[in-house]
Parts: structure tokens; C-alpha cells; sequence
């Protein structure tokens, strides 16, 4: 059973574009559906886990907003924090999924029980993971990707 869902942002949760506004701040857009997701999985018991390469104020309010409360960002190796932040919760890659779309989260893709990706992810991710979605990061692909792991009974590969 997946207890636990690591989630990519830039790509996933976002469409991957860096937009500033006049005064120089960075803007996101984060999809309703994907935090509809997201909410339905943390009310089953999943935790979900935000896990970044950058930091975006915009990130720690639209996951506050939805109830995540573990979200790192400055992460550079996703699996060397996977591999701590497993532990530290007696928990195993056994029990784990994530979501990426770039070559930086490969080596967790490769660890974790199931592994998604969205439509528009790079093709060495597409190739490897277990689930990809029909949309595109930041567009409910993460939507998908929450449905998917709750309708799969036994969540197996």
C-alpha cells in the first residue's frame, strides 16, 4: 500500500514556466484539479511530500492552502532526502510513489513503488515510470497520477 507520494513542483505541479511579474516576482500557476487530488489523498492517509530543486514562496502558500505540511524546496538529490525522510517515518520505498519530469528526479523515480510522470515529462522519464498521465504538468496530470494510485488496489507494478 502506497503510504506516502512524492511530488516534484516546476514540471509537475506547475507547467514549468518561470514567469516574473513588473516588480521582479516569480508567479505560478498551480492547477484546481491537481489540489482536488491532492486534498482526496491526504483525507485517505497518504502523506504527501512537495520535494523542489528551487524555492518559490508561492509553493509553501498553495501547499498550505491544500494541507501539505511536508515541503522542503533547495532539494538538489531528491533520493538521498527520500531515502532520510523515509526513515525517519519507518517507512520503506516499498510504501512510496512519486511524480517527475526531468532527468533530476530519475534516481527516485527508479526507487519508489509506482512512478508517474505527465504527457509533456522528458522521454527518459516517460520510459521509465509506471504511470503517464494524458495531461501535462500543471494541468492535472498529478490529478491523474492521485487517481490512479487510489483506484489500484494493490498499487504493484
Amino acid at each position: 500500500m502506497i503510504k506516502v507520494l512524492f511530488l516534484d513542483v516546476d514540471g509537475v505541479l506547475t507547467d514549468g514556466t518561470i514567469t516574473y511579474d513588473i516588480y521582479g516576482r516569480e508567479v505560478k500557476r498551480f492547477n484546481v484539479k491537481d489540489g482536488y487530488g491532492i486534498v482526496r489523498a491526504i483525507n485517505t492517509g497518504m502523506d504527501v511530500v512537495v520535494v523542489s530543486g528551487r524555492i518559490s514562496s508561492q509553493v509553501e502558500k498553495r501547499c498550505r492552502e491544500l494541507g501539505i505540511k511536508e515541503v522542503y524546496q533547495g532539494v538538489s538529490d531528491k533520493l538521498s532526502f527520500a531515502d532520510r525522510y523515509l526513515k525517519e517515518h519507518s517507512l520503506t520505498f516499498e510504501e512510496a510513489a512519486a511524480m517527475g519530469d526531468d532527468l533530476p528526479d530519475l534516481p527516485l523515480l527508479k526507487r519508489v513503488k509506482v512512478s508517474g510522470a505527465p504527457s509533456d515529462a522528458v522521454p527518459q522519464v516517460k520510459v521509465l515510470v509506471d504511470f503517464v498521465s494524458r495531461s501535462p504538468g500543471g494541468k492535472g496530470a498529478v490529478r491523474e497520477f492521485i487517481d490512479f494510485l487510489l483506484n489500484e488496489p494493490s498499487n504493484e507494478k
